[in-house]
């Protein structure tokens, strides 16, 4: 059973994760253990160990008797993001296949998701949905390495995608339809057009988030 000072460094762990996802607390932002301490409601010794566990996530950086400082997402972090993304799922689509059992019952019930949460204005549960719906196909290749290597990801590329739907709202409607292109390609059996439409996916997700067009 976890002792209390696990279970509280564990809230606010989740209580700072998910206000730097979901951009309450933005790039550039100061936290104080004091602050944190008082939103929770614990002492400053479980602050301090998730602090910690956030920095060495690469979230955060510790700065000793003044508090951590929100990273900004930086350019070189977009880059590395979206080509991983897109060297690792243009590679598993392919490999997605013939499809395995299940497969495109759960991208089918992923995508209603996508939909519903998009029309409920929930971009944060809409962009879990979306990632599940990516790695999903990732699973599917039956490659436990990139699997933990897409994984690794998953923090950055929510992240990125909630600034991403705030900035270009217009955004939510194209990824479905993105999302339904890929899911039909596979549905069809077509290696080729699925890969085309992911790597225009990731490809117009990276020129929106770099501030272009396209």
């Amino acid at each position: 059973m976890p002792s209390a000072a696990a279970t509280a460094a564990d809230r606010v762990y989740q209580h700072v994760k998910h206000g730097v996802l979901d951009r309450r607390y933005e790039g550039g932002t100061l936290l104080t253990e004091g602050e944190l301490a008082g939103a929770v409601g614990v002492s400053r010794t479980p602050v301090r160990e998730a602090l910690l566990r956030l920095e060495t996530e690469g979230l955060l950086k510790l700065y000793p008797k003044k508090g951590a400082l929100v990273l900004p997402v930086s350019a070189q972090e977009i880059a590395d993001v979206i080509e991983t993304r897109l060297l690792v799922e243009e590679f598993t689509v392919r490999r997605a296949l013939p499809p395995p059992p299940g497969l495109l019952d759960r991208l089918a019930h992923l995508l209603d998701e996508q939909r519903r949460h998009a029309a409920a204005g929930d971009l944060t549960a809409m962009l879990a949905a979306d990632r599940g719906f990516h790695a999903e196909i990732v699973r599917s290749a039956g490659n436990q390495i990139l699997c933990r290597l897409y994984d690794q990801l998953r923090d950055r590329q929510l992240r990125m995608g909630v600034a991403l739907l705030h900035a270009h709202p217009e955004r939510v409607e194209r990824s479905l339809v993105e999302h339904a292109e890929i899911l039909d390609a596979l549905r069809a059996g077509d290696a080729e057009r699925a890969a085309a439409a992911v790597r225009g996916h990731v490809g117009r997700i990276e020129a929106l988030v770099r501030g272009s067009s396209r």
